[in-house]
């Protein structure tokens, strides 16, 4: 371990100061994942901070470490959304000039929201490491305090005081579960978990698509991924912190991974038994969930973030409900003549079967009399009614066709 340790003294100090702006978010039962998996589950909402995420912790806390000139020169980060509102609301708070480095891929929320905090945005390469090389160069040219969003101890510290808040409201916590991109907010709650009680076990949470730390782990030491691939844009890191490596690898117990399918479907499960927007990082635990083996245990879900654009809000309901097998899409070839709509929506109606889009196209075949191909996207109510209406049709004597298409 270094020498610069995450300290039980550290974390107290950093209590008191994240205290400053952060809003109580209070620990949230969930009746559904807890009938689910046969647990007590509890839902930490960090989306709900003032900021969207948890992210304004750890950059408060560290720009409260500043020294005045340091603060001064002004502060710089990459980020690609929610490290970046933190930094630039806390250098708001403290009278800095922020600029921050962000993906080009970043959703257009989060660029916004970053401007409107006051700082100054500059969209630079496809992930996060590529902007955080760019910001390394501008603070070298230009003399600012690089805040690293997850590679540094200080920074860990602050993310770590939600680890204090679940383990003060609810002591006897089993398991608590973290989402994973660079490492910084796992090794402060882990960290910090286990210096209040070593039975509590710490799992982190990557999506599968940009599992660094877990083949870090494997590995023995940091190693850095060709690329990454999934929808939780706010964990799509290539490369964890050397820094904070050490203290993942002493005190977290385990790292687990979920696909970007189950992202989806979690949204759907925080949206209708919650009415909570989170965004996809921010599911990984909920995902997680799931997963685990454990039965009659209390467990808490970090919710990261909730910063999620409407458009990817759009596109993830669109196919959560496909998922779900609430909304499906099914051809069929009906005779060009009168009447042969009116008896395919009749089979489907009988079924309580809900159309809610038609596309009828007479030019599937050159011999219209033959056939007409009609799509219809149907509402159901989950995989055993989807299967009541495609036997229907097939009983009425249609050879329904399930087409894979969004809404």
């Amino acid at each position: 371990m270094p020498e610069e340790m995450l300290t039980l003294k550290a974390f107290e100090e950093a209590c008191d100061v994240v205290r400053q702006v952060t809003l109580e978010t209070k620990l949230v039962y969930s009746d559904h994942l807890s009938e689910l998996t046969g647990n007590k589950v509890y839902l930490k909402p960090e989306n709900m901070q003032f900021t969207g995420a948890y992210k304004v912790r750890g950059a408060y806390y560290k720009a409260s470490t500043l020294s005045d000139e340091e603060r001064a020169r002004g502060v710089i980060t990459a980020s690609a959304g929610n490290h970046a509102q933190g930094v630039a609301y806390a250098a708001r708070c403290r009278g800095m000039k922020a600029t921050i480095v962000m993906p080009t891929t970043t959703p257009l929320i989060k660029v916004n929201r970053t401007k409107n905090f006051g700082a100054e945005v500059l969209l630079w390469g496809d992930v996060y490491d590529e902007a955080c090389e760019k910001a390394y160069e501008l603070a070298e040219e230009k003399g600012y305090t690089f805040i690293h969003p997850f590679d540094d101890p200080v920074v860990a510290t602050g993310q770590g005081t939600i680890a204090m808040e679940i383990i003060k409201e609810l002591p006897l916590v089993d398991l608590i579960l973290v989402p994973i991109g660079g490492g910084g907010l796992a090794a402060g709650v882990s960290t910090l978990a286990k210096l209040l009680n070593p039975k509590i076990r710490v799992i982190g949470v990557e999506p599968e698509g940009a599992a660094c730390m877990k083949a870090s782990l494997e590995a023995g030491h940091v190693v850095s991924l060709p690329s990454v691939d999934t929808i939780a844009d706010g964990t799509a890191v290539k490369t964890p912190g050397e820094k904070i490596f050490p203290y993942i690898r002493e005190n977290l117990d385990d790292v687990i991974t979920v696909r970007d399918e189950e992202l989806i479907v979690s949204f759907l499960d925080m949206v209708e038994n919650h009415k909570m927007v989170v965004e996809n990082s921010g599911l990984l635990t909920v995902a997680a969930v799931k997963q685990l083996e454990a039965k009659g245990k209390k467990i808490v879900c970090i919710l990261s973030g909730g910063n999620m654009d409407v458009i990817t809000m759009s596109s993830v309901v669109q196919q959560g409900l496909i998922f779900r097998n609430r909304i499906f899409t099914v051809s069929v070839l009906l005779p060009d003549k009168p009447g042969e709509l009116q008896r395919v929506a009749g089979v489907i109606a009988d079924e309580n079967g809900n159309v809610i889009k038609l596309e009828h196209n007479q030019f599937v075949t050159t011999n219209r009399k033959s056939a007409v191909e009609l799509r219809i996207t149907i509402e159901a109510f989950g995989t055993e009614h989807k299967e009541h209406i495609l036997g229907a049709l097939e009983t009425g004597g249609y050879k329904p066709k399930v087409v894979r298409t969004l809404i």
